[in-house]
């Protein structure tokens, strides 16, 4: 802390409904006296967004045991089960909480469901990839952040983390 409200400083990376932000700039008595963060999405930096310090959806991006302990738990999150035209209701209700196993079972499910189409010679679901690239992009992202890897290098890694485990 600063002596301030402040909870995180210009360069620090923070969670903001879903999306990994850099911490720009701290605008002190930005607003009605109010000091605020100026953040930028890493998924589109020309992207500004204006937030008072003591935002509630403001968050602290994983740390790196907690983002090993993910990995290691990847075989043990379960597919998503219900029938087919409940699915989407539910990758949605999975994408509004803040539960990364959620966003774990959406990539495990869509991945297997496309994968299943694939091997019947079948065309794969757009419904199921655009869930599974909005899963994957949620997660990766700020995987690549704490692990300090680029977004496809965190794809290999946990990719190889996970068949190491089967």
């Amino acid at each position: 802390m600063n002596g301030d409200d402040r909870m995180y400083n210009v360069g620090d990376y923070v969670v903001y409904k879903k999306e990994v932000c850099l911490v720009k700039d701290y605008l002190k008595e930005y607003r009605k006296g109010l000091d605020y963060y100026s953040l930028v999405p890493l998924s589109d930096d020309s992207l500004k967004i204006i937030l008072p310090v003591n935002s509630s959806s403001l968050k602290n991006i994983l740390t790196k045991e907690e983002v090993d302990r993910l990995i290691n738990n990847i075989p043990n999150i379960g597919v998503i089960e219900v029938e087919d035209r409940l699915l989407e209701s539910e990758y949605k209700k999975l994408l509004r909480s803040d539960n990364y196993e959620g966003l774990i079972a959406i990539i495990k499910t869509t991945y297997l469901r496309n994968k299943k189409r694939l091997d019947s010679k079948k065309k794969i679901s757009d419904k199921d990839s655009e869930y599974f690239n909005l899963a994957e992009r949620l997660l990766y992202t700020e995987f690549a952040v704490v692990l300090h890897m680029s977004y496809e290098e965190v794809k290999d890694y946990v990719v190889l983390k996970v068949e190491e485990l089967l």
